[in-house]
């Protein structure tokens, strides 16, 4: 019995290992950790979740506690994953990073936790996508910090519980609809991020800009602001782009002029849409007359994936108005028309919605 417990083990952190090193706290390019803000008060936008996190973390501190789950969802790009290094700086502990798909079976789920220290963290993200066996297993180490294992086969089968120190878990979703009711209620804090105004988008930018010792005026960085679809990922990679047009193309100085031109050039139009954002909007107006469309049939049209479409770019194409939502299917409007210069076949459309940008 003990020999085969002992093989379990071996056998669950070897699966544990492996999934750290696809999963766990990937490591970027230089510009990557430096742009990220480890603290809150560096942390631009959200300005209603940093409020409520300063009070919380504040308040888990003094008494030595671990600070309560914390779940964070909403469209990606938002800085999810930031906020919860920031988080765990904010604690001063440790963080293990993790993703749903990782956590293939519940012994690998066992390694990671039992590992912890009192008040560390651990990072789910995509955590919607969990196994259901470990999503069960997770259950009881997050409200009784106890964690089941299973050794032996069969009739010899035993199954152990084990304490756990308190810890603090933190998971990331774009698809808050897809979790289950028992794990969403077991989060003590939940919170949805939202798309940036134009003046955060400015200030990242601005803040971006200076640690990557990029010249920029603030014409420059209204320009790529305005077409950074309200996400900070997007911002961060058109500013990179606009900086090697401006270094090849010009003096190195991010201007109006300049960021206008390199995102001209890089196919992002004056309100952030791209190559695969006129396309969905083109097959909708012109192969299906502007709709109702399925999903599906949008995605195979275009050759891209249907979760791709719905979790990437329907939910800006949607918040400036261009894309409806129906029971029956998507629905391009008359202002995507006309924006695209674009007459569908199928005689008049959805009128859009006030914008909000």
């Amino acid at each position: 019995m003990a020999v085969e417990a002992r093989a379990a083990a071996q056998s669950d952190t070897k699966l544990a290992a492996m999934a750290s090193e696809r999963l766990v706290s990937p490591q970027g390019n230089d510009d990557d950790e430096s742009i990220r803000p480890r603290r809150l008060a560096e942390y631009v936008g959200q300005e209603s979740i940093k409020e409520q996190l300063e009070i919380a973390i504040a308040a888990a501190r003094a008494r030595g506690e671990a600070l309560e789950h914390v779940l964070l969802h909403g469209p990606p790009g938002l800085g999810k994953t930031t906020l919860s290094r920031i988080i765990a700086q904010e604690l001063g502990a440790t963080i293990k990073t993790t993703s749903g798909p990782a956590l293939e079976h519940p012994g690998v789920l066992v390694s990671i936790l039992s590992a912890l220290n009192t008040r560390d963290v651990i990072f789910i993200d995509e955590i919607h996508r969990l196994n259901r066996l470990v999503e069960e297993s997770l259950y009881p180490a997050m409200e009784d910090f106890m964690i089941d294992t299973v050794t032996g086969r069969g009739p010899a089968a035993q199954v152990f519980r084990f304490p756990l120190k308190r810890f603090t878990l933190i998971g990331a979703t774009t698809r808050a609809s897809l979790l289950t009711g028992p794990l969403r209620d077991r989060f003590g804090l939940s919170f949805h991020l939202e798309f940036y105004s134009q003046e955060a988008m400015e200030q990242l930018l601005v803040r971006a800009a200076r640690v990557l010792r990029v010249q920029m005026d603030l014409e420059g960085g209204a320009e790529i602001a305005r077409r950074s679809r309200r996400t900070p990922r997007v911002a961060l990679r058109l500013l990179r782009r606009v900086r090697d047009y401006a270094q090849v193309m010009a003096d190195g100085i991010i201007t109006h002029e300049i960021a206008r031109q390199g995102l001209n050039a890089h196919g992002v139009d004056e309100l952030g849409l791209d190559d695969v954002d006129r396309r969905i909007l083109e097959a909708i107006l012109v192969r299906f007359k502007g709709g109702p469309v399925g999903l599906q049939n949008i995605a195979a049209s275009i050759g891209e994936e249907a979760e791709t479409l719905e979790d990437v770019y329907e939910p800006y194409l949607m918040q400036i108005g261009y894309l409806h939502r129906t029971p029956r299917g998507r629905v391009a409007t008359d202002e995507a028309a006309r924006h695209l210069d674009i007459t569908p076949p199928g005689g008049p459309l959805i009128p859009a919605q006030p914008r909000l940008l």
